[in-house]
């Protein structure tokens, strides 16, 4: 109930944000109707139409949103010949008389009698254009739809957040529709309205096309109703779950790097107490199993199993791999089963190329269930990259660890569980492993900066002028100085939910940050074709800073969608400029990640 009562308030403030603006002028264009012959059938077909784009969104996927982009430019074709049919009905009615008919249907019925249908359709086609204006509670509702799963609470609180708006639009109206009807009793102003009307119309239709309700008005929005939606959401003890992809829209990705690395040379130490977390969760969601036959809970009963839930392109889990290989590996013959989990956090992860591409290369011997459709993730209730749990010879869970670090606890947890199936271990020491590349351990000192994504979903600190076209080609230009943990683009990019793409070759990429490592998931072009770079830090070659996938004049080529380690200094002292021009179009980039 609160989290309903949460996302009709979120909705009701819909209404002080810039991205509702486009939508406005065709709710107060029947502002001198009847409100409940006109207004409010209209209000029921916007939210109608947007719970239902939105419960899609939660549920499909990529899919649905090229549907939803063609819904959308649907409904601008149609709201545009509505608006040309307000301002000039004569000469609409002699360019094209169906159109001019349904323009005028949806504007004003022949008959003079009320219609429920015209407003009624003309509420579901600007529900298709408010279905992207998307808060931070709407962002929260379909975040936990993707990775739970779509059920009946979620189409609740979508018509709840919908009723919410709605609720403030419809008090907007019926204030307006009083003034409408003062001004025509005293002015005669009907035809005026009506041209005015059509004008609002055709200039929101055309703020829209351009994008500007989503780019230009989504960055004036400071300080209005996403910090009012944002407060709400912090009043609520509810953890951020990863980003979807979704389009995830996005709420926030779950911490990666909650822990620090700790020292792994231990004295013996006395039993842990470990409580009994619950049964192991099934793991038949797997949408395919690399090394292994699919796994059962039944068939691991008698064994100590760790689930390691990981991503190939994400440097925390990379780092874990060289203690969940040295267990799995040390452990084998005592009866220890790892089982990986690969959940993705991009949609490139959910190939399954590209995951057993990645387990190779890796070097990762153990089962992994590829969870493309996150139903282990949600069976476990997981919301953390990486994430272990350990199962005890019963099947029931008696420890987890979120985050890199604490691996010595980890591993004492296995020789206690192992001891207590009967199997203890000879040796009660802890492993060592070095990791190399992206698999050695973070920094001892943290990295003041954070991991920042490019796509316009979750993208923040951009400093370009201009800011973000959302899905829309665009040159974009640097800035001549950058603040630490901004950045800019340079050439001509396509910025995406999740990615932004080189559309022309020569682009570039700017970053100030303080950290050892730098890292950037790559991708090449669409057609496969590698994509070659030049890294520069602080305007020069990067020496002896270079990373694993870079040399000392800072070349390198994009082979594959991954992480790629660019940067790799001695030790972690000041703030620096790190920058990429990319030779060759096509380039994909997803997100830095630091260490």
């Amino acid at each position: 109930m609160l989290l309903l009562i949460v996302a009709y308030l979120g909705g009701v403030l819909t209404i002080l944000s810039p991205c509702i603006l486009p939508v406005l002028p065709f709710v107060f264009a029947r502002a001198d109707r009847p409100f409940r012959s006109h207004g409010l059938p209209m209000l029921l077909g916007m939210a109608l139409a947007f719970s239902a784009i939105a419960t899609l969104a939660a549920v499909g996927g990529g899919w649905v949103v090229a549907l939803n982009e063609y819904g959308r430019s649907a409904a601008i074709a149609l709201l545009a010949v509505f608006g040309v049919t307000l301002l000039f009905p004569s000469v609409a009615d002699r360019l094209t008389r169906p159109l001019v008919a349904l323009g005028l249907r949806l504007s004003e019925p022949a008959s003079g009698k009320a219609s429920v249908f015209s407003p009624l359709l003309l509420g579901v086609g600007t529900g298709l254009l408010w279905a992207p204006c998307a808060g931070p509670i709407l962002g929260l509702i379909l975040t936990g739809a993707a990775l739970n799963g779509a059920s009946v609470g979620t189409s609740l609180l979508l018509l709840a957040y919908a009723a919410g708006a709605c609720t403030s639009l419809a008090a907007a109206l019926l204030f307006s529709g009083r003034l409408f009807s003062a001004m025509k009793k005293s002015l005669h102003t009907g035809e005026w309205m009506r041209r005015v009307a059509g004008v609002a119309v055709l200039a929101g239709v055309g703020a829209i096309a351009l994008g500007l309700d989503t780019g230009l008005l989504s960055r004036l929005s400071v300080g209005t109703t996403s910090a009012l939606e944002q407060a709400l959401v912090n009043r609520l003890d509810m953890p951020a779950p990863p980003p979807q992809s979704q389009p995830q829209p996005r709420a926030s990705a779950g911490p990666e790097g909650l822990m620090t690395v700790s020292a792994q040379s231990a004295p013996a130490a006395p039993a842990l107490k470990l409580p009994d977390e619950g049964k192991l969760p099934s793991l038949a969601g797997a949408t395919e199993w690399i090394n292994s036959a699919p796994l059962t809970p039944e068939g691991l009963r008698g064994k100590v199993v760790l689930v390691d839930f990981w991503t190939y392109s994400c440097i925390n889990c990379l780092r874990t791999l060289p203690y969940v290989r040295a267990w799995a590996e040390k452990y084998k013959d005592a009866g220890l089963v790892v089982v990986g989990v690969h959940t993705p956090e991009f949609a490139f992860e959910k190939q399954p190329a590209n995951v057993r591409r990645a387990v190779k290369d890796l070097g990762v011997g153990f089962p992994v269930a590829v969870d493309s459709d996150y139903a282990i993730w949600r069976a476990f209730g997981n919301q953390y990259w990486p994430a272990f749990y350990l199962v005890d010879a019963q099947g029931r869970i008696r420890h987890h660890q979120f985050g890199e670090g604490k691996y010595a606890k980890s591993e004492q947890v296995i020789q206690q569980l192992l001891a207590e199936a009967g199997r203890p271990v000879a040796s009660a020491g802890l492993v060592s492993p070095d990791g190399q590349g992206t698999q050695a351990a973070a920094a001892a000192e943290p990295a003041l900066s954070a991991e920042t994504y490019l796509g316009y979903e979750q993208a923040r600190n951009f400093a370009s002028p201009g800011g973000i076209s959302n899905d829309r080609a665009r040159v974009y230009s640097g800035v001549a100085t950058l603040q630490p943990n901004q950045w800019t683009l340079a050439g001509e990019w396509k910025v995406e939910g999740e990615r932004a793409v080189l559309v022309q070759a020569n682009g570039r990429i700017a970053y100030r940050f303080h950290a050892r490592d730098l890292h950037l998931v790559l991708g090449p072009s669409s057609d496969g074709k590698p994509v070659r770079f030049r890294v520069r830090i602080d305007g020069a070659p990067p020496l002896a800073d270079h990373g694993t996938d870079t040399d000392a004049q800072g070349n390198g080529v994009i082979d594959g969608q991954r992480l790629y380690q660019l940067v790799r200094q001695a030790a972690n002292q000041k703030d620096r400029l790190f920058e990429i021009e990319f030779f060759d179009a096509g380039a994909q980039a997803y997100a830095f990640t630091f260490g």
